[in-house]
């Protein structure tokens, strides 16, 4: 599968957009580190879904001066979800896009029909920390991201020898994550009060049990918090069930959003 691309203009942004598949559409938020190659997951829901990825700017596109934080962005991308009226859309937000989904959340309800966050930053955990990316190279931060990155086939063909074109990419991913979530680093202190105003919008946060990037406290908040909230734990999966428990996860995601 591949995805088409398009660029899109929203309020004087430049946004460039990942599609694939037809039906009803999925807007998905990727992670910290950039946009994702094709994956499988993908491949499987374009069956029924039209799957739309922005690439948030600073991440592989010019960075957004005034685009000063996690939520400056999230409401530029309500301002894009009005603009290609796509407000109702289910959601789904990877780690770092589950953060910035959580906050459109809270800023419009209604933007969302149903929203699904995946291992989602933006909440202090009580118990450990969110890890560090800066002390480490950002392919040894993708390994920690997978509970056994030798063994995961499509981690280790999508990272198993990384391009020098991907390393400016992860490492422009890195700056730009740096300048929006540096401190706090990765949360927002008031995102846990406001998730309570989430009501009627059913939310769905999924986690693996060997996740060594985020501790269980916070997606436990997120499902305990949101007022339709609820948790979905796989067992002996890191901090990606969608390619370390890829049958699972469709699952698990088609039978929410049907």
């Amino acid at each position: 599968m591949e995805f088409a691309e398009r660029k899109v203009t929203v309020n004087g942004v430049e946004v460039t957009l990942f599609e694939a598949g037809e039906g009803p559409p999925l807007l998905v938020l990727h992670e910290e580190l950039g946009p994702p190659h094709p994956l499988g997951w993908h491949a499987q829901l374009a069956r029924s879904r039209r799957l739309i990825i922005p690439v948030h700017p600073g991440f592989r596109s010019p960075r957004v001066r005034w685009i000063r934080g996690v939520r400056d962005l999230a409401l530029l991308y309500g301002f894009l979800l009005r603009q290609e009226r796509l407000t109702g859309c289910d959601a789904i937000g990877f780690s770092f896009g589950g953060w910035i989904a959580a906050e459109m959340a809270v800023g419009d309800p209604g933007l969302f029909r149903r929203l699904t966050l995946v291992a989602p930053f933006g909440v202090k955990p009580r118990e450990g920390f969110i890890m560090d990316m800066f002390p480490t190279t950002s392919l040894d931060y993708l390994r920690a991201s997978v509970r056994d990155p030798d063994n995961t086939p499509e981690f280790a063909t999508l990272y198993g020898e990384a391009s020098p074109k991907q390393i400016e990419d992860w490492e422009d991913a890195r700056t730009e994550c740096a300048r929006l979530a540096w401190q706090p680093y990765m949360y927002n202190p008031s995102l846990p009060d406001l998730l309570p105003g989430l009501a009627g919008l059913p939310i769905m946060v999924m986690w693996g049990d060997q996740d060594g990037i985020l501790p269980r406290d916070a997606p436990e908040t997120y499902a305990a918090r949101a007022a339709d909230g609820r948790l979905k734990v796989f067992p002996g999966v890191g901090h990606r069930p969608e390619i370390e428990a890829s049958a699972a996860f469709v699952a698990e995601l088609t039978a929410f959003v049907a």
